[in-house]
């Protein structure tokens, strides 16, 4: 009887030609009636049934009957709001419940605008709007990010007296965070009497839309230690998305166990949001265990996994792992393709990286993007194809942006290509004069070929545009704790100690035949100012101090936000050895494997 439409299960639907016999039908076909059967839809083809035999009863313009047909037509899955709009235009005087259910209803359909025309059609008929009406406008104007709307519902929210309402002041909180305003957001949930867990779940979800991650691990520890209110799913993925940012596995696994401890079945959406912080926080491994135990994976799962492998630098795999995607049936899409041509690129895989690209093309008839040519001038720049590189950009159909001359940059700095490097930097200075990281690659590519006046030149460039580059920086976590330092740092409290541990990695380095690398200190300076220069650089700082607050043989994490140096590189893999350590680097561009002496990277980068 399931697969039978819910109209020939009753009686009531045969209607008979006799007046009295459909009065009779009339007194029967009450409210339960009508409400059961529209319950019972699971399609537009038995809801119009439904609805036709209620207009034929003349049912319609019982208030209740109308109200509810709106409601089933806009919010359920099979529904349509075009439908539910003619029949909510045909009651004369809808009230708020049935302008609720319509901009509930355009809100889900993500038709926003025509969710707020409804709202002030609302205002301009005189119907006051409730708590029911608020969340929902609200979230309209989060997902248009209308904050100048925004905060004239906010206005209209005092004036009906809801500000207290805790539903509407989720609302608030989410809307605002959506917005960029996250100090409003904070004011409306401190001001809060009684935070649900929602309440929760919508200001960290604020703080995960501005990416401040610190601050949503702080308020996760917050509610833990109110103690009132479980963690939800939707927080936990929040806390996952700040454990990914922050690069903090540790966290990411006591979150992973909190999740299986409280969820009986984690969704695709759970266990691909496990996977990228796995990956991206240097545990590649638990990413790929978290993957292959997956029953059903969907296109996205995929794609993170790709992208995964491809900033570790294993991109056989990653290939093997799309080859999976493409024998499970899943059509792969633009994105997709971005992650299996980095992996190639990461690689060196030149031949397969061009058979992917092709590929794209004519199989899966999919246009390359600039992300594309990107990839592509990445790839073949990496490999020292930089005369090919260029004249890629010269043949691409689409006008190249600054972030494809800037790979071609890249690759000729790692290359020592200053003729190429000169046309590269000149076409990045024309699309994006504000980047202080390009002036700075052009100026060391010119101190290593000893032109210090053009060195001297491009520093004053950048003084007269007032452009300052970050400091380079290396993040380091122990006893649960993440410390950053900065080259030539002396503001840690135990700096004498760190400085005293990089003497003693000196003397050891010595011994294994560790030279330093000076041609990476590009100051016109003697060679003990460069030595005492590069000795210090962050990420040997980091590396001293894990060593000396970290157990024997544990495993050190250091993020970088620029990318390593050729000499940091080549002193990570004497260290790992030296000190029996496995090494995890991420810098700007890639995670880096220490072990044993040598990297995951192979040394091409």
């Amino acid at each position: 009887m399931s697969g039978t439409s819910v109209l020939c299960q009753s009686h009531l639907l045969s209607l008979p030609n006799s007046p009295l016999q459909s009065s009779e039908l009339n007194a029967k076909f009450n409210e339960q009636g009508w409400l059961s059967l529209l319950k019972r839809c699971k399609s537009m083809e038995e809801f119009k049934k439904v609805h036709a035999h209620i207009l034929k009863l003349g049912l319609f313009y019982d208030s209740f009957c109308g109200s509810n047909l709106v409601a089933s037509c806009a919010l359920s899955r099979w529904g349509s709001m075009e439908y539910a709009c003619s029949i909510f235009r045909q009651i004369e005087e809808p009230g708020s419940f049935e302008y609720n259910t319509m901009i509930r209803g355009n809100v889900n359909s993500m038709d926003l605008e025509e969710a707020l025309l409804l709202y002030v059609e609302m205002l301009e008929r005189g119907i006051e709007p409730d708590n029911f009406t608020y969340p929902f406008v609200l979230k309209a104007c989060s997902l248009l990010v209308a904050l100048k709307e925004g905060v004239q519902i906010h206005a209209h929210v005092f004036n009906a007296g809801l500000e207290v309402d805790v539903f509407v002041q989720n609302g608030l909180i989410s809307m605002y965070g959506k917005c960029g305003a996250i100090e409003h957001a904070g004011v409306v949930f401190e001001q809060m009497d009684e935070k649900s867990v929602a309440s929760w779940s919508s200001i960290i979800g604020a703080h995960a839309s501005v990416e401040m991650w610190h601050e949503c691990l702080m308020l996760l520890g917050d509610m833990s230690r109110e103690g009132r209110h479980r963690a939800e799913e939707s927080i936990l993925v929040s806390a996952l998305s700040a454990c990914t940012h922050l690069g903090s596995p540790n966290l990411g696994r006591c979150i992973h166990g909190i999740l299986l401890r409280n969820i009986s079945e984690l969704n695709v959406v759970v266990k691909t949001s496990l996977i990228d912080m796995y990956v991206k926080c240097g545990s590649l491994e638990k990413g790929l265990c978290v993957f292959q135990n997956m029953a059903h994976k969907n296109r996205y799962s995929y794609t993170v996994m790709i992208a995964g492998l491809a900033i570790h630098g294993r991109g056989r795999e990653a290939l093997r792992v799309f080859s999976d995607m493409l024998e499970e049936g899943l059509t792969p899409d633009d994105v997709v393709y971005v992650g299996v041509l980095s992996a190639c690129s990461h690689a060196g895989l030149v031949k397969e990286g061009f058979q992917c690209f092709n590929r794209m093309q004519f199989e899966h008839m999919i246009k390359p993007t600039i992300q594309h040519y990107g990839c592509m001038v990445d790839l073949m720049g990496r490999a020292g194809m930089l005369k090919e590189a260029y004249d890629l950009i010269k043949s691409m159909p689409i006008k190249p942006n600054d972030v494809v001359w800037r790979s071609l940059l890249s690759a000729c700095k790692v290359h020592h290509n200053l003729e190429i490097g000169e046309i590269a930097a000149d076409n990045i200075f024309k699309l994006n004069k504000h980047n202080p990281g390009d002036y700075l690659v052009l100026a060391n590519m010119y101190a290593r070929a000893q032109k210090w006046a053009n060195v001297a030149r491009i520093r004053t460039e950048m003084v007269e545009k007032n452009l300052v580059q970050t400091p380079g920086f290396s993040l380091v976590e122990a006893n649960r704790n993440v410390y950053k330092f900065v080259s030539q740092d002396k503001s840690q409290p135990q700096c004498e100690t760190i400085y005293d541990m990089i003497q003693q990695m000196e003397w050891q380095l010595k011994f294994e035949g560790y030279t330093p690398d000076m041609s990476q200190v590009l100051l016109d300076v003697d060679e003990d100012e460069k030595r005492q220069r590069l000795k210090h650089h962050s990420q040997k700082l980091a590396i001293a101090f894990a060593l000396i607050q970290t157990s024997e043989g544990s495993p050190v994490r250091i993020s970088r936000n620029l990318r390593m140096c050729n000499d940091c590189h080549t002193y990570t893999k004497f260290i790992s050895v030296i000190y029996e350590r496995e090494i995890t680097v991420r810098d700007s561009n890639r995670f880096h494997h220490f072990k044993d002496g040598t990297c995951s990277c192979k040394d091409y980068w």
